[in-house]
């Protein structure tokens, strides 16, 4: 079995000039996607039924502060421009998901890193994302929430 890992992650935006961007490279990154459900219940019997929250798609994601990245993702906060958090298979065809795409995304937290004598200091962002689509290795796709037919 191989420890090569196939895919690289990136942030895309779209610029003033409507130029695809690219913000690369990213140290960590941490999606958490919250589908909670709770039981309801009456004084006759237990779990008659379900309440369903909204979907929460959330992320903290960790870069060099040393380099454009940082720089170019507090732009991102600063304005509030949304974007793009991509996940892509690089090469084969082994990997679950050949894309994972949380779009929409708006940064609600940037927290530079201390400045050290040793180490190169990090930056780490948190925000959320409006909508996540996957596509896995046979190009199934699921977007999440599921999106109204117009």
């Amino acid at each position: 079995m191989s420890n090569d890992w196939y895919t690289r992650l990136v942030v895309t935006y779209v610029d003033d000039s409507g130029e695809m961007q690219e913000i690369s490279p990213i140290q960590s990154f941490t999606p958490t996607f919250a589908t909670s459900a709770e039981a309801m219940h009456s004084v006759e019997r237990t779990h008659v039924g379900v309440v369903r929250s909204p979907h929460a798609f959330t992320f903290s994601m960790t870069v060099l502060a040393t380099g454009p990245a940082a720089a170019r993702l507090t732009a991102l906060a600063f304005t509030g421009k949304r974007f793009d958090i991509a996940l892509f298979e690089k090469v084969g065809n082994d990997w679950s998901f050949s894309s994972l795409v949380m779009k929409e995304c708006v940064l609600t937290s940037a927290n530079p890193g201390p400045a050290s004598v040793s180490g190169v200091p990090q930056a780490v962002f948190g925000g959320f994302s409006m909508i996540v689509e996957a596509t896995d290795s046979e190009d199934e796709k699921t977007v999440a929430p599921p999106q109204s037919k117009r």
